[in-house]
């Protein structure tokens, strides 16, 4: 017997979109190839009863529909939120945190600039006004370029309706925002070089661009969005037991709506008959037909790995493999006998400040670090963000033992000499060598540590080319644009096939927007052919 629905690949997008499905009377199959759901929002073993987030690693833009429709929270999610949401210490033994109140961060910030301090306020309210603008569309449809008729005066009316209330200042921030620098941004505003960088740890990580090309001024508007349980904007939050308990409490939410979710069962190809999906066969041979099938996996996956190449125009094709991903980033998570001492570290702080400590480069250093990696080598200073999750999540280990997550920008996925399995310790050592500057007693406290290269997110955890968010977050390839201008709502060339996951809009992070929308794409179209 067939299903009406099946979905490849069980990252939090796809679970997100077969609750959705399923909860509308559709016969959902979820299909992940791994042991376990989750796709890079997932809490793993590294080391014997020691878990961490192994890839994602902080919730900070997750839905708060999704976690209400889900019952996220009554299936035992627990997210406490950061406080600070950001905490930059720099080389000087010094600490600048980002609390959740501007007053607070701009008594901060005017310890080193007044100047800067009544700056923040201004650009903080501006920036959350920018972002209230644009959370509309993090759930609708990015509108259709390509409408004719009737069809393009109600996408036009549906824009005017979004954008009529604001300002020609508002309009021109937008703009801005949109196209311009990061780099140029802060130096307008900005005068410290402390702040600067307070900025520049704000921005979008995994990013492939460094922070002087235009569009990279976007990162912000992204991280000011409204997420978790309370609509909350520019929340960040440490998940109690770990990233892994949003896909595990989605999972369960699957599964209460009647979907039906397979681990350990990878799928080798979309089956397409007459220009139609008519389901997808597994790795080990069996074939699972479906009326409908959602690829939560990225657009070159899907496209040049999981559809046969006849099946698709040459030009098609030829666009799909023009999408830039080559990620930059990896992650090294550690298991320690010692909470990291961070140099600066106020006296006074609670275990929730100490457990946030981002290294940011300056402007300049990011710049560097950026060339270097794009010429294939592992940069020597590194920028990376280290999280103490032990410290607020006591599930994660026995008493004694600290669990800290280390992301890291500018690494390439295509090394210049060598690869990553001859290279996996290097990377690591420099990590280790980063932290050092900061805090003395962590590289004498490493009891096991995990270095997840780019590569192994690739290979491990599906995702081409290492990019966390299923293709670059530039101008280029957002909103309207995102995975191609022609298909940007979820459709694709075959019928009955659609993308859920992170390559579409509104793009990456644990959001659960993607499948969210894409499943409200496919219930339209089939409420469309019973009319």
């Amino acid at each position: 017997m067939g299903y009406d629905v099946a979905i490849v690949g069980g990252g939090h997008n796809g679970l997100t979109a077969a609750f959705y499905l399923a909860r509308a009377g559709l016969r959902t199959i979820v299909l992940e190839r791994r042991e376990i759901v989750g796709g890079a929002c997932v809490t793993e073993e590294i080391a014997p009863s020691v878990r961490a987030s192994t890839t994602s690693y902080i919730a900070s833009m997750l839905r708060p529909e999704i976690v209400a429709d889900l019952g996220l929270a009554e299936r035992g999610l627990r997210m406490v939120p950061c406080e600070p949401g950001l905490q930059v210490v720099f080389e000087d033994a010094r600490v600048l945190p980002w609390w959740s109140t501007h007053e607070r961060t701009a008594e901060e910030i005017r310890r080193i600039s007044a100047h800067d301090a009544d700056a923040f306020g201004r650009v903080t309210e501006r920036l959350h006004e920018l972002a209230r603008s644009l959370q509309p569309f993090f759930l609708e449809e990015p509108p259709n370029m390509y409408a004719t008729g009737w069809s393009k005066l109600r996408e036009g009316r549906r824009l005017f309706r979004r954008f009529r209330h604001l300002s020609g200042d508002q309009l021109s921030d937008l703009v801005r925002f949109a196209t311009g620098s990061l780099g140029e941004f802060v130096e307008r505003h900005f005068e410290s070089d402390e702040v600067r960088r307070l900025y520049l740890a704000n921005n979008v990580y995994g990013m492939h661009a460094p922070p002087y090309r235009p569009g990279t001024a976007i990162g912000l508007l992204f991280h000011m969005l409204s997420g978790g349980e309370h609509h909350i904007q520019g929340f960040n939050g440490h998940v109690i037991g770990g990233m892994g308990s949003i896909t595990q409490a989605m999972a369960s939410a699957v599964r209460d709506a009647g979907g039906e979710i397979r681990t350990g069962s990878g799928v080798a190809r979309i089956d397409v008959r007459d220009g139609r999906a008519t389901g997808v066969t597994l790795e080990d041979g069996t074939e699972i037909p479906a009326r409908t099938v959602l690829s939560n996996a990225d657009p070159k996956r899907t496209f040049l790995g999981l559809v046969e190449k006849s099946q698709l125009s040459e030009d098609f094709r030829a666009d799909i493999e023009k999408i830039a991903m080559a990620g930059p980033c990896a992650k090294v998570n550690f298991a320690l006998d010692e909470e990291p001492r961070w140099n600066g570290m106020p006296e006074d702080a609670g275990p929730n400040q100490r457990s946030l400590a981002t290294l940011v480069p300056t402007l300049e250093g990011a710049q560097r670090m950026y060339d270097r990696h794009r010429w294939g080598e592992i940069p020597d200073e590194l920028w990376v963000d280290c999280v103490t999750s032990s410290n607020v999540d006591e599930t994660l280990a026995p008493p004694g033992t600290h669990v800290m997550t280390a992301f890291v920008q500018y690494v390439p996925f295509a090394l210049r000499s060598g690869t990553w399995d001859e290279r996996r310790d290097e990377l690591g050592r420099k990590v280790v060598e980063t932290i050092s500057r900061y805090s003395g007693n962590v590289a004498t406290s490493i009891r096991a540590m995990q270095v997840v290269t780019p590569l192994d997110l690739e290979r491990t955890y599906g995702l081409t080319e290492g990019n966390i968010f299923h293709g670059d977050l530039n101008v280029e390839q957002l909103f309207f644009m995102r995975p191609l201008p022609a298909w940007s709502r979820y459709r694709t060339p075959i019928d009955g096939l659609y993308l859920c996951g992170a390559g579409t809009h509104p793009g990456g992070g644990v959001t659960g927007a993607p499948g969210y929308v894409s499943s409200r794409a496919v219930l339209k179209d089939l409420r469309r052919r019973r009319s």
